[in-house]
């Protein structure tokens, strides 16, 4: 199918934006009437550039405020709809939208919107141009597709049909199912656009919280399966007025908007199969599903990984200053250092950490690089990635390192696909020292990595959801607003059915004001059989968890009764508590180096959560310890 977005959905000026809109691999545009008004471009520059560009012009709009209104107050708008015209025709467009009156003069009479609207119609006939009658879900008198559907139907004209948009009809509510009753060839054209669930005026809602489909709560997909059972053959149009988008830069926009339509493709013909006569749906390669972390990456400065800049073989010399001796006191063992490159790695169970000292993301401290993700099918993976718009990263690699391909996340963070365990293949794990240490040995009752904290850029939140979605087929769980000393932080869960992947995408702080750091913290949250053991040994080694204040251990012991030798034990060794209707959760947290602290966790008989409720506490000791450290 052709697929299409409005340039109100793009920063930047109407070149920026529609040369945005041609890279992505757009086939067609919505021109939106501000940013041709505002641009510098002739209407003939326009269609010029578009046609350069491989774009149609699909839609010309909005025209707003004209039907059902006193005769004198419709004459100006015919009048309006001629000049109108003469701009189409001058652009090549044959669509126009007509909008629902939201007009305080409109009256509640829909034989005379039908009158009105017929007469627009057989204007528009003159100029070779077809109205779309859209129902705005705030109209003042029509504002369901069922509503306008009567109207337009009345009206009977063939150039005058109706336009569908799914975040008006989904976010009041209204049943799709109904859509299927209506004649595909008077669908003239179905604008998307997904929204998150937000209990506030629906004008509102949709002038600023837009989103991309698959980004947002609403069933897009389903919506989209009953337009197509009608035979509707146009443009899978985006439109989405969301603040975010309008400032970020329109190139990455345009390709996040692309990547959402190919997905929700996926989804829609994952529903309806083939139709007869039907304009094809995009197939990309079935996702892989992870099947668990095979590492997390570490960038640190060089002289924080001295084992990796040589093949040292003293542990205490590898360990290095601060990050190596967090590891040791949590039972980790060095087992072996990369053959060609500043690399060491680090084990203990299933849970593998590189740490990396020739990246320069490790240059101001760690910080969390890169993520291996254990793949049944590594090549079957990369190929899905790049049918949805994310490449491999180049690499360089000697030519006797195993095969290790990743693509970059919205923030950065490298994701690898890993097959560690292939007796019939090289090992990545092969390219390390071959007098690894076993990390049997070790002795902090770690297990495997149970999820990864990611902090992603403000204006990246969103196509991150949707990345981790449809390229690695992760499911999205209830977005999250968490109290934080400096205002709110946005969380929502990815995971994998199983939850042997899983991951917290949080929402960095837009810079720093009065007092308010500007950090961007990243952990990786490792599963321990016992956290009482590796709690013990973490204070023995001389190095202490983040210190939870006692007035949280009295809050605790008022809302849950645990007994007193179990909130005794808590207190002593500062372990969090959580539970949820499957189970209970312990865990406590490590000190921050750099942008980067480790989580410890238990999950017991279930859980399924992250501990969100403890979430607050932790920020407020973290922020504290910052503002002291740089007082």
């Amino acid at each position: 199918m052709r697929r299409s977005i409005a340039t109100v959905s793009l920063s930047g000026t109407l070149a920026d934006k529609l040369t945005a809109i041609g890279a992505a691999g757009f086939d067609g545009v919505e021109i939106f009437e501000n940013d041709l008004i505002a641009s510098g471009l002739s209407p003939e520059e326009v269609r010029r550039r578009c046609a350069d560009l491989g774009l149609r012009i699909e839609l010309y709009q909005p025209f707003r405020d004209l039907e059902a209104v006193p005769p004198a107050e419709f004459a100006r708008s015919l009048r309006r709809a001629e000049h109108k015209f003469a701009v189409m025709e001058r652009l090549g467009a044959t669509r126009l939208l007509v909008c629902s009156n939201v007009s305080p003069a409109a009256v509640d009479d829909d034989a005379l919107a039908a009158e009105h609207l017929r007469l627009l119609a057989e204007r528009a006939a003159e100029h070779g141009v077809r109205v779309a009658y859209e129902a705005l879900a705030w109209g003042r008198h029509v504002n369901d597709y069922l509503h306008s559907w009567r109207i337009v139907r009345s009206a009977d004209h063939p150039n005058l049909g109706l336009c569908l948009d799914s975040f008006h009809i989904l976010a009041r509510d209204v049943d799709p199912y109904a859509i299927e009753t209506i004649p595909g060839e008077k669908i003239f054209f179905l604008q998307l656009a997904d929204a998150p669930s937000l209990p506030m005026d629906v004008l509102y809602w949709s002038r600023h919280y837009r989103c991309f489909p698959g980004q947002g709560d609403l069933d897009v997909a389903g919506l989209v399966s009953h337009v197509l059972r009608t035979g509707y053959d146009g443009p899978l149009s985006l439109e989405v007025f969301n603040d975010i988008f309008r400032q970020a830069a329109s190139m990455r926009t345009a390709q996040d908007a692309m990547r959402s339509l190919i997905a929700l493709e996926e989804r829609v013909g994952g529903t309806i199969g083939e139709l007869p006569g039907h304009a094809s749906l995009t197939a990309p390669p079935p996702a892989v599903t992870p099947t668990g972390f095979a590492f997390a990456e570490l960038a640190v400065p060089p002289a924080a990984a001295p084992g990796a800049t040589s093949r040292a073989t003293s542990e205490d010399e590898a360990a290095g200053e601060p990050l190596g001796r967090l590891l040791g006191a949590l039972g980790f063992v060095r087992t072996g250092v990369h053959a060609h490159k500043p690399v060491e790695l680090w084990e203990q169970g299933e849970a593998r950490i590189l740490l990396n000292a020739g990246s320069p993301e490790g240059r101001e401290g760690p910080a969390l690089n890169a993520i291996g993700l254990e793949s049944p099918d590594p090549a079957a993976a990369v190929k899905r990635a790049e049918s949805l718009l994310s490449p491999v990263l180049p690499r360089l690699r000697d030519p006797h390192d195993a095969q290790l391909d990743a693509v970059a996340a919205p923030d950065g963070t490298e994701v690898f696909f890993c097959r560690t365990s292939q007796p019939d293949h090289t090992s990545w794990l092969d390219d390390f020292s071959e007098d690894r240490r076993d990390p049997a040995g070790a002795a902090g009752g770690i297990t495997h990595i149970d999820h990864v904290a990611l902090t992603q850029p403000w204006h990246h939140f969103d196509e991150a959801s949707l990345f981790y979605q449809s390229v690695l087929g992760l499911r999205p769980h209830q977005s999250l607003e968490l109290p934080d000393p400096y205002g709110l932080l946005r969380s929502r869960a990815v995971s994998t059915p199983d939850d042997r992947v899983r991951m917290a995408l949080n929402v960095a702080y837009v810079g720093a004001a009065d007092g308010r750091p500007d950090v961007a913290w990243q952990h990786v949250a490792l599963a321990s059989a016992d956290i009482v053991a590796t709690a013990r040994r973490l204070h023995e080694s001389g190095t202490a968890p983040l210190a939870v204040p006692d007035n949280y251990y009295d809050d605790l012991e008022a809302r849950h009764d645990l007994g007193a030798r179990r909130h005794a034990l808590l207190r002593e060794l500062r372990l969090l508590y959580d539970r949820d209707e499957h189970g209970e959760f312990l865990h406590f947290y490590t000190a921050t180096t750099g942008r980067v602290f480790f989580e410890v966790v238990q999950r017991l008989d279930g859980y399924r959560g992250y501990g969100a409720a403890n979430a607050p506490v932790r920020l407020a000791v973290q922020h504290a310890r910052l503002h002291h450290r740089s007082g």
